[in-house]
């Protein structure tokens, strides 16, 4: 099964991914990892080189869940993608998940790949106005070609159903 995770800043990608992937039993990567290299020091990114060969190598594989906000790389895993769930929650409950991610990464209650930090929030806004207003549309228009396996999800209902829905895959039923 081959499952790719878009959607802004705080709309729950990397909970749905880690929750798929532990549901179903198959590997989970992040956009960002084939973006950066992390270092205790702090990340540095990847050259397109290395970055389109790590996405490419997962996409490759059998079984996999991916997720990120990266749509202009990123057209070979919605072709080889079964299934592509958009993450279309409404700005304001992002926002709360993000904020709410922060406190629980400052307090030492949720791990972090980056650096939590005041700065780092305030980038947090600003992707999550600049996703609704900009890469949204983009996104939405990239996808026309795969809506037949496209779940635009856009609240906790939706979510539910979806998760259900491959609950009921994974233990082999007809869905």
């Amino acid at each position: 099964m081959r499952i790719y995770i878009v959607g802004s800043v705080g709309s729950g990608k990397t909970t749905l991914a880690r929750k798929l992937s532990v549901m179903l039993g198959i590997p989970h990567y992040e956009t960002d990892n084939f973006v950066w290299s992390r270092h205790p020091d702090g990340d540095i990114r990847n050259s397109i080189e290395v970055r389109d060969q790590l996405f490419l190598s997962a996409v490759h594989s059998s079984n996999w869940i991916i997720e990120g906000v990266h749509i202009d790389w990123n057209e070979e895993g919605f072709k080889n993608a079964d299934t592509i769930v958009f993450l279309d929650l409404p700005p304001y409950i992002r926002q709360r998940q993000f904020i709410l991610r922060y406190f629980r990464q400052i307090t030492g209650r949720e791990q972090a790949n980056y650096q939590p930090s005041w700065a780092m929030l305030r980038k947090m806004f600003v992707w999550n106005r600049y996703f609704e207003e900009t890469m949204k549309r983009q996104l939405l228009e990239m996808l026309k070609p795969y809506e037949n396996k496209l779940f635009r999800i856009r609240n906790k209902s939706d979510l539910y159903s979806y998760v259900k829905r491959i609950e009921m895959r994974g233990k082999g039923s007809k869905t």
